[in-house]
């Protein structure tokens, strides 16, 4: 449990840094919180980068520019350990900022824009040594007036935090609710799996799931709520789009309180059968690397926040939605 809090206030540290630092010096501001070979996994464009100069150059800097008037708005803060014992810290939120410059060739509008991230940190001896960094890419570029995918299933909406307004766990947990809620989320998991080839039915989600819940996916998807309504706007759409499942497993799964996330590099491997955001059929298996942040209440799960790197499973398909963009607005 200390090394939890241990953990929680270096990586507080590192954002209060990063925070207050110029675009120009993000860098010599991040330096001291990362080992020196440590490993960061960003959605397409980022990739994985090696230490802290490269993370400062190709994704603070560029984005702190952009946004010159820079506000972290973060909803979700907690920490644990995976199975092997390491020790994760993960937050959810916004980057909030007038939208002055561009940023990966989105064009700026001037206007308050929204920036929505998930962010995943291993810490080992004082140090962070590897990171999972996702950010809803399309949901800036439709705020700037470029929408690059068909109508999405669910709503477009400024992803709110949880219901209960209660996601940020800056004090220690009793360690038995995170045993609750990962045992949860992994039967949840299993149900899934099983289901695979199939709809799945409302019956089996009921077994883990609120009838109420409510689902933030990512631009281009959606957010929808109630069991029902969410199997018709995201997870059938989903199945039927694709066939070959494979759970490749997470890089980081775990809990704290009653809160728990996991994030995969990729999670998933399938094949399209077309239709899914508008693409066409393919032999040709592809990757989705996915977050998923949950908060449980009572013995069942009420709400799931949804990052998927999206750039990235099109550019597999030959669509680069970046490319395409910056070429319009040049």
């Amino acid at each position: 449990m200390t090394g939890f809090q241990d953990n929680k206030a270096l990586v507080r540290q590192y954002y209060d840094a990063l925070d207050a630092a110029a675009a120009g010096s993000i860098g010599d501001a991040i330096r001291p919180f990362f080992a020196d070979k440590c490993l960061f996994r960003g959605v397409h464009p980022f990739n994985d980068l090696h230490g802290a100069d490269a993370i400062a150059d190709r994704v603070w800097s560029p984005l702190r520019k952009a946004l010159g008037s820079w506000q972290r708005r973060m909803d979700i803060f907690f920490a644990g350990a995976t199975i092997d014992g390491a020790g994760w810290v993960c937050s959810m939120g916004h980057f909030i900022g007038l939208h002055d410059e561009a940023w990966l060739g989105i064009r700026p509008t001037g206007k308050l824009t929204f920036v929505r991230y998930a962010d995943f940190n291993r810490v080992e001896d004082g140090r962070i040594v590897d990171s999972g960094f996702f950010v809803d890419i399309i949901s800036v570029m439709k705020q700037a007036g470029s929408n690059p995918l068909p109508d999405q299933t669910g709503a477009e909406i400024i992803t709110p935090g949880p219901q209960t307004c209660n996601g940020l766990l800056f004090d220690a947990q009793p360690p038995h609710e995170a045993g609750i809620t990962l045992d949860l989320i992994n039967r949840m998991i299993a149900d899934i799996v099983a289901s695979y080839g199939d709809r799945m039915s409302a019956d089996t989600l009921r077994k883990t799931w609120h009838e109420d819940m409510l689902w933030f996916g990512p631009s281009g998807i959606g957010a929808t709520h109630t069991i029902p309504r969410y199997q018709q706007q995201h997870q059938f759409p989903f199945r039927e789009g694709f066939r070959d499942f494979k759970l490749n497993g997470h890089i980081a799964r775990f809990a704290e309180g009653n809160y728990a996330g996991f994030f995969g590099w990729p999670n998933l491997t399938l094949t399209p059968t077309g239709g899914f955001l508008g693409m066409p059929a393919s032999n040709q298996p592809t990757h989705l690397r996915v977050v998923d942040i949950y908060r449980r209440d009572g013995d069942k799960l009420a709400e799931n926040w949804i990052f998927i790197d999206l750039p990235y499973w099109l550019l597999q398909q030959g669509v680069d939605i970046l490319a395409r963009n910056a070429a319009i607005h040049s």
